[in-house]
């Protein structure tokens, strides 16, 4: 968001965002159910954009002053509001008081939405963070800004966390001409996680427990008047029955199925079974909270936002569809048609059409100038690499503040990911396995380091705050320039070791390749007689 000459979050150049960002994948995970007490909120925005990580200060502000609402989606300004007495410094989707959020898009009643209202869900959850101490003060802001200033976007689900518990937060317009939302928000109990990815998730819900649950006044009442509920009916009120009414097959493939994979990844002893996000008839839906069969580590949430289905049936990286290298990468529109028939690709929570994916940090254990911070990546999450940004941080690494989606260059961060992501998703089978091994020695040197920089920081915000903030900075900005030549580097050595159809070995000679034996059963079975030569094949050195 753009204000006065400054910005934070992600923003686009110009106008070349394609579409909102309505394909996302959230896991939010208790403080209990993580190794270390952290809070965790994972957010990856799949949307064609050139994320540049940026920050805000925070400050003091006099009376009269107004702010301009823009988000990261748009270069253009909205309009203006009053601007708080009072900010707090965000740097991503974290602020200076271990705020965290993210988002993603449910869509909703269309007949609700109000293109007119000031503040777009992006806008709306950056002023927010610029003003919240606490989650439960979040949830409130988001309730009074909207009601105050008129809510433009489509159905949300946001996750929302502080340095204790997490929340999420689903809302809808209420229409044409009617400013405020509707709304239901629900703690996540701190020993549990829980996802959301495009699909309204809250159904029913207690009205007398707000020390978990919170929601609008109006939240029964007004889908009574529209017609949404019937109160006479007999039936418990259920917000996503109401407000979400059409989630049929084929969106339980494209959303639910996200879902699962990390129910059934985070938790292998329920044995989650994949009827729902299959559209089976009677099916029963997957619980709104789970707790984890151990507690995660930032790792296991990193290696969650990277999921392709692997090992399960619908493993992207297996059969004729993922072609000869068992590539996950399955192009856009999800959804096609072949012979007047509409089909379906799996919609998995690593997509190469990811602008950014990140995971958000916030701890009770340490000071919120050390307690709160952000692993960002540009790009997809399967062949990226995960940089840890803390919320006090004082300058931004170039790199990642660099470039725009029109023009490559080599000083971006944004377009080195994408060299090694594009360099990898035709030979994924041959590629992915440098590319692993270079997340898991630059990822988890970091993730090793972190508890001994932390400490120091910590010792040092005691006595000294300044002092620490600056260290966290300069570790923070030599990190970021260690994984960007690292990712620069490794695009080189891919590109110089798979050539030409050759894998070069380590002492640089040239290999043949060839196609995995199924695959090319396929293509003999597919094009009969096509492949077979006249008399006996002798050696092929032609």
């Amino acid at each position: 968001m753009m204000r006065l000459g400054e910005v934070v979050g992600w923003v686009v150049l110009g106008t070349v965002a394609v579409q909102g960002a309505s394909a996302c994948t959230n896991i939010v995970v208790g403080r209990k159910a993580t190794r270390d007490g952290s809070v965790l909120i994972t957010y990856s925005s799949d949307i064609a954009i050139m994320p540049r990580l940026l920050r805000v200060p925070g400050g003091s502000h006099a009376a009269g002053e107004t702010v301009e609402v823009k988000g990261w989606e748009a270069d253009d300004v909205r309009g203006r509001i009053p601007q708080a007495s009072t900010t707090y410094t965000v740097l991503g989707l974290v602020n200076e008081h271990q705020v965290s959020m993210g988002e993603t898009t449910t869509g909703g009643r269309r007949e609700l939405r109000d293109r007119k209202g000031l503040l777009d869900y992006d806008a709306l959850m950056l002023l927010v963070l610029e003003r919240a101490r606490t989650a439960r003060e979040a949830i409130a802001l988001v309730d009074a800004l909207c009601r105050e200033h008129g809510y433009g976007s489509s159905a949300e689900t946001f996750s929302i966390a502080d340095r204790h518990e997490a929340w999420i937060m689903e809302l809808i317009n209420k229409g044409p001409g009617q400013k405020g939302i509707v709304w239901v928000a629900a703690r996540v109990p701190d020993d549990c996680l829980t996802v959301h990815a495009n699909m309204s998730r809250i159904t029913t819900f207690p009205l007398d427990d707000p020390n978990n649950w919170l929601y609008a006044k109006d939240v029964i009442s007004f889908a009574a008047e529209k017609g949404y509920y019937d109160p006479k009916s007999g039936r418990p009120f259920s917000y996503r029955d109401a407000y979400h009414p059409d989630h049929g097959p084929s969106a339980r493939r494209a959303c639910a199925g996200r879902v699962w994979s990390v129910y059934r990844r985070a938790a292998p002893s329920r044995d989650f079974s994949d009827a729902w996000f299959r559209g089976e008839p009677g099916a029963e839906d997957y619980p709104l909270f789970i707790k984890p069969d151990r507690p995660l580590s930032v790792g296991d949430a990193m290696a969650l936002m990277r999921d392709h289905f692997e090992g399960t049936p619908y493993d992207m990286t297996k059969g004729a569809d993922a072609g000869p290298f068992g590539s996950p990468l399955r192009l856009r529109p999800l959804v096609f048609k072949v012979d007047g028939k509409e089909y379906m690709w799996e919609r998995p929570i690593s997509s190469p059409h990811a602008g950014f994916t990140i995971v958000n940090q916030t701890r009770a254990s340490l000071p919120d100038l050390v307690g709160g911070l952000t692993w960002f990546t540009p790009d997809d999450a399967s062949t990226s690499c995960f940089t840890p940004f803390y919320a006090c941080m004082e300058a931004l690494p170039e790199p990642y503040t660099t470039g725009d989606y029109r023009t490559f260059s080599w000083q971006s961060a944004y377009w080195v990911m994408n060299v090694v992501s594009n360099a990898t998703y035709d030979r994924w089978s041959h590629v992915i396995p440098d590319v692993r091994a270079a997340q898991a020695e630059q990822e988890g040197t970091l993730l090793k380091m972190q508890p001994a920089i932390e400490e120091a920081a910590a010792k040092l915000a005691a006595t000294d705050p300044k002092l620490a903030r600056s260290f966290l900075t300069n570790y923070s900005l030599s990190s970021a320039e260690t994984v960007f030549d690292r990712w620069r580097k490794l695009a080189e050595a891919i590109f110089a070791k798979h050539v030409d159809g050759y894998i070069k070995d380590a002492h640089g000679e040239a290999h043949e390749t060839g196609y995995p034996e199924a695959w090319l059963r396929h293509v003999i079975e597919s094009h009969p007689g096509r492949f077979s030569p006249p008399g006996k094949i002798g050696l092929t050195d032609y």
